[in-house]
């Protein structure tokens, strides 16, 4: 097991990793959209907010030379499933010819009161 910590990515704001390798499995810790420079959520606006969630997870994946290929599961949560054609949106912009499975489930609250939190399975390939 190894624990990945990058500055691409928003420090994590309690006691976890951004995320864990095992084996041959990476599990990202919920991404919320917070700049990494400044840790404060990027906008107010929900598809600016799940570009930023993606934008994390990406540059956790680069600190282990991986790419958007890599990931072969996700699981967004969301505040308000009426969002749900603004996320395929924004997936739409982000994976252009590899789309991993997904769950999109619908919660009541998010950390920093963030619209969106997403996570990331990923597979290093040997």
């Amino acid at each position: 097991m190894k624990i990945i910590n990058t500055h691409k990515a928003p420090k994590a704001i309690g006691p976890y990793s951004q995320a864990i390798k095992y084996n041959n499995l990476m599990f990202t810790s919920g991404q919320i959209p917070l700049n990494p420079d400044t840790g404060l959520i990027v906008s107010k606006d929900f598809k600016e907010q799940v570009h930023q969630c993606l934008k994390n997870i990406k540059g956790i994946l680069e600190e282990e030379n991986l790419s958007l290929k890599s990931i072969i599961k996700l699981t967004v949560y969301v505040i308000d499933l009426n969002n749900f054609s603004k996320l395929n949106e924004v997936f739409e912009d982000f994976f252009i010819d590899h789309y991993p499975a997904r769950s999109a489930l619908e919660v009541s609250r998010l950390p920093k009161d963030s619209q969106v939190e997403i996570e990331a399975i990923c597979y290093y390939e040997n």
